[in-house]
């Protein structure tokens, strides 16, 4: 019996594979399309036919050979024409496999896989640029003129041993001759092990993967989780002068790359799931039920969670022929410890498209943006950093105060640009990093002083804090009925091991819908047009009066363009209607209340954010300042005690506000002691 099996050629197998009518229909689609990739699954050969499926695991090689003789034979008599034009190239059909029954782990790649096919998951680390890699070489003899063709393999050009004229058989020399030659497309992949993968205090494995053929390469990109089926290749690296090593290297011949998601373009939603989805977006209690959605075991925060909602989202960007204006939004969250601020980070970054979690301590510029590495060659190459793996997603920072002020630099131009600019090593490059940013910090004094302002409050410089749409203070103050609630929801988590909460949308669908909806680019409506413009201008206009702090800038009106436009796609309308204006000026309000406000006055001062003084404090700065410079026509150095004798005497401001204030301007270094207890303006 085995011997007739034996003598069943694996070709004709494939062959009678091929005939069954969804493959067919997939070869004549080849000749449609200009193809000349077949992509199989796995599972409908080995129910076709199990023994030729274990063949092809065992010596890919020679059965993928098989394969794609019999996909072209297929081709020839489905679309004899375009089977002809590729036989004139020399090409032939490629029979790509996916989808094999399990995925070999990384670390577990070792000497009994080489030879073999496998599938392996990983995260795509590093990509190197396309380049054309010649698999039939031309070689002209220089006695003789004739032309030699010779099939190439391994990693060097190897020339002919002879000249294949009859007449001269001559040892060379030859001369290698493009024109005549054949090239393919190829490509090398830095594949690294899944975070959810790692074995406890391991350090992630790296494996090398070589994808051959236009089809497949620039296929995935850096950031992308790929599962790649190939077949598994030993090689020994050479030493100079001495030969070949004896411990040999793994790498991945690859057959076929598929992206498994975190893609938003790739994540389409089925026929189903778009039904879902439409069916939700109906329900007038969108918003809400999204934000329900947004962590449930988390309890409470509505407002962060709005925040975290029009964040999911994103505002429309406009791309003007001058300038172009961000769509996504920034949130920063100040809290106290324990309030969650991580958990509700790393959650967001799970759910949106493309989101990555990085802490402020373990960050460094470079991990930030991009990081120009020296190449084995000698060459340098880029190597993308967090914000621009995060392109057109999320970008989770937490611990943003503890980050070192050098690199927190880099994050400035990606949060209002929407770029990364390199110039290092004599690379000068511009990336794309169009990245929604939450942040969290911590209060530099461990808890949040209520009667200092927010630039006092947390050690993050100004020109920061300016760039953010939304800013909100997780604060931690004991309150009976919210600390008995909070503690029944904590205790029940504890006691169950599951959440308390269902979400009223499940985690899938709801990437799905925030996907979907990105789709929608929703216009203002003249009603929500003014609604912001009355706003705007009524905030403007209680700062027109002499002295009194100004209350909101420009950067917010637009700020709150972003929001309601946010608002409206999560309902997935096409116009932003006042409702949406009026949600959004409301979460501004907040955000405004909790830091824009100057604790001395009780006024609105967006100067807080911008400038990191309050006006009240701006104008009592000026008035030592005049002071000092009068009493110093007179003496030429002030003593300090007559300063701020003069200070309460003649402008109330007490002695203790005054000396502080002092201080300020030395460390700033307005002014100086030219002595103890003297000073002078610089």
């Amino acid at each position: 019996m085995t011997e007739e099996l034996e003598a069943i050629d694996p070709q004709e197998r494939f062959q009678e594979f091929f005939k069954m009518e969804k493959y067919r229909q997939a070869i004549s689609q080849i000749a449609v399309a200009g193809k000349t990739s077949l992509i199989v699954d796995f599972e409908d050969l080995a129910t076709f036919d199990r023994r030729l499926g274990e063949e092809l695991l065992e010596k890919p090689e020679e059965y993928l050979k098989h394969a794609n003789n019999a996909a072209f034979s297929q081709l020839q008599i489905e679309d004899a024409e375009y089977a002809e034009k590729l036989a004139d190239k020399a090409e032939t059909v490629t029979v790509r496999i996916v989808r094999l029954w399990e995925s070999t782990p990384l670390r577990k790649l070792g000497s009994n896989h080489i030879g073999k096919l496998v599938m392996v998951e990983g995260i795509v680390v590093r990509s190197t640029p396309v380049r054309p890699m010649v698999i039939r070489a031309a070689f002209k003899c220089r006695r003789c003129g004739n032309i030699t063709y010779l099939d190439q393999t391994g990693q060097f050009l190897r020339p002919p041993l002879k000249c294949r004229d009859p007449n001269c058989e001559g040892k060379g020399p030859f001369d290698f001759i493009q024109e005549e030659s054949t090239f393919i497309d190829s490509q090398d992949l830095r594949l690294q092990e899944r975070p959810e993968d790692l074995p406890p205090g391991q350090l992630p494995r790296t494996l090398h993967v070589k994808l051959v053929g236009s089809e497949i390469v620039d296929v995935a990109r850096p950031g992308d989780h790929v599962s790649v089926v190939g077949i598994i290749r030993a090689f020994a690296p050479t030493l100079r002068g001495v030969g070949k090593l004896r411990v040999f290297m793994l790498h991945l011949d690859a057959n076929s790359v598929e992206v498994l998601g975190k893609e938003p373009e790739a994540a389409i939603p089925s026929p189903e799931e778009e039904e879902k989805i439409l069916e939700l977006a109906k329900d007038p209690w969108i918003h809400r039920k999204i934000m329900n959605s947004i962590a449930p075991s988390i309890y409470g925060y509505d407002h962060v969670k709005e925040a975290i909602m029009y964040l999911l989202f994103g505002g429309v960007p406009k791309t003007l022929p001058d300038i172009t204006v961000r769509g996504e939004l920034n949130a920063l969250f100040i809290g106290d410890p324990g309030t969650a601020k991580s958990q509700l980070l790393q959650y967001v970054a799970r759910i949106a498209p493309r989101g990555l979690y990085t802490s402020g301590r373990g960050t460094t510029a470079a991990g930030l943006t991009a990081a120009v590495i020296r190449e084995k060659g000698g060459g340098m190459s880029l190597e993308a950093g967090a914000l621009v793996l995060a392109d057109k997603g999320i970008a989770c920072i937490d611990e943003m105060d503890k980050m070192r002020p050098e690199d927190r630099v880099a994050i400035h131009e990606a949060m209002e640009q929407h770029t990364v600019s390199v110039a290092k090593g004599g690379i000068v490059a511009t990336l794309n990093a169009r990245t929604a940013i939450l942040a969290a910090a911590n209060p530099s004094l461990g808890r949040y002083e209520p009667h200092r302002t927010v630039a006092e409050n947390i050690s993050l410089p100004v020109t920061i804090l300016s760039r953010f749409d939304l800013i909100f203070v997780l604060r931690d103050v004991p309150d009976k009925d919210t600390d008995s609630k909070m503690s029944e929801h904590i205790l029940e988590i504890h006691r169950k091991g599951l959440s308390p909460v269902e979400p009223p949308i499940p985690l899938e669908l709801l990437r799905k819908y925030i996907s979907y909806a990105k789709g929608i680019k929703p216009t203002l409506t003249p009603d929500a047009l003014n609604r912001l413009k009355d706003f705007y201008l009524t905030m403007r206009s209680a700062s027109e009066a002499e002295g009194s702090p100004v209350a909101i800038t420009a950067r917010q009106l637009e700020s709150l363009v972003r929001i309601a436009e946010a608002r409206a796609r999560a309902a997935l309308r096409k116009e932003v209607t006042s409702e949406d204006a009026e949600a959004a000026i409301n979460i501004m309000k907040k955000s405004l209340a909790e830091v824009g406000i100057d604790v001395s006055s009780y006024k609105y001062d967006i100067d807080i954010i911008m400038t990191g003084k309050s006006k009240s404090m701006r104008d009592k700065l000026q008035v030592i300042l005049s002071t000092l410079a009068e009493m110093e026509r007179e003496t030429g150095m002030v003593e300090k005690a007559a300063l701020l004798n003069e200070l309460e005497a003649k402008y109330k401001i007490p002695k203790g506000d005054a000396d502080r204030l002092i201080t300020q301007l030395l460390r700033e270094g307005t002014i100086y002691e030219p002595r103890e207890g003297y000073l002078k303006k610089t």
